[in-house]
């Protein structure tokens, strides 16, 4: 889709032994009709579009709030985009831009990952600077397995007083504002712990269950069908070796292993946790995590 979205504004594209070959004189601007609400089609759209002669309209886009939040940036630095957050954008191309100073959203999945922190720990943990809005599934599955959430302007408090949650029902990933599925893989991880069975249905990727064989290495009670996660939840999880196979997933297993009774090493750490979330381990750690990276 991101590529074929960039040919329909007029870029030459040519693909050849894992490489991709862009070239262009100008981009016209065009309608786009995407087959799936692609946040990253989206965006590369916009981007393209913004400085392109005529008018651009993307249909089918996404609606996730940083699409919103590109709007708002671009449109400070002087586009016309109208229709963020909605089925339909229209982008008019301009020729100047501005400099100009930003301030991104909170990072809504590091939120989602914190708060499934404090309900895999039993903990009680306070998020600031957030937009409820952004995580209101997040909050809706969390209050389902039995956490207290309370939510004030820009921040909530999270806790887990009973210790051990119930199950949640169905997950079932979507775009947004559906539930996101790059919060799938961390509330795997709290509900391995629940009381009952917990069921996942990914609709977004397929493949994102690569967390399930190394939380059971931890003890977890995870069945695969396809697009379809079964969890029985256990008593405990205990500490082993496992291996970050991805983003998201590698973020499960830490909470995991804050959880778990011993001590849990997570390899590839690096690679694939380093890419969305910011020393993580050091902010874990202020709020009461025994964590620490180490050289192996």
């Amino acid at each position: 889709m991101h590529l074929a979205g960039l040919k329909r504004l007029g870029a030459h594209i040519t693909e050849s032994h894992g490489y991709i070959y862009c070239e262009c004189s100008k981009l016209i601007g065009t309608e786009i009709h995407l087959d799936y609400p692609s946040v990253g089609a989206t965006e590369n759209i916009m981007l393209a579009s913004v400085a392109a002669k005529g008018t651009t309209i993307i249909y089918n886009a996404a609606k996730e709030p940083e699409i919103t939040d590109l709007q708002d940036f671009l449109n400070k630095m002087g586009s016309k985009i109208t229709g963020a957050g909605t089925s339909t954008i229209r982008i008019d191309g301009v020729s100047n831009f501005n400099d100009v100073e930003h301030k991104i959203i909170a990072d809504r999945i590091v939120a989602g990952t914190f708060m499934s922190a404090a309900a895999i720990t039993g903990g009680d943990l306070v998020i600031d600077d957030i937009d409820n809005q952004h995580v209101r599934p997040i909050i809706a599955k969390l209050a389902e397995s039995g956490c207290i959430i309370k939510e004030y302007e820009n921040k909530l408090h999270i806790s887990n007083p009973s210790k051990r949650l119930k199950a949640i029902e169905v997950i079932k990933t979507l775009p947004y504002p559906g539930f996101p599925t790059d919060m799938q893989a961390q509330m795997m991880s709290v509900t391995t712990l629940a009381k009952g069975t917990s069921v996942f249905i990914e609709t977004v990727f397929e493949s994102r269950y690569k967390q399930a064989e190394e939380l059971i290495k931890m003890g977890a009670n995870i069945r695969i069908d396809g697009r379809t996660a079964v969890i029985k939840g256990v008593k405990k999880l205990t500490g082993a070796r496992v291996v970050a196979r991805d983003l998201r997933g590698g973020a499960a297993l830490v909470l995991a292993g804050l959880a778990a009774e011993g001590t849990t090493i997570i390899d590839n750490i690096k690679t694939h946790v380093d890419r969305g979330y910011d020393r993580l381990e050091i902010k874990l750690k202020k709020i009461g995590a025994d964590i620490q990276r180490v050289s192996v």
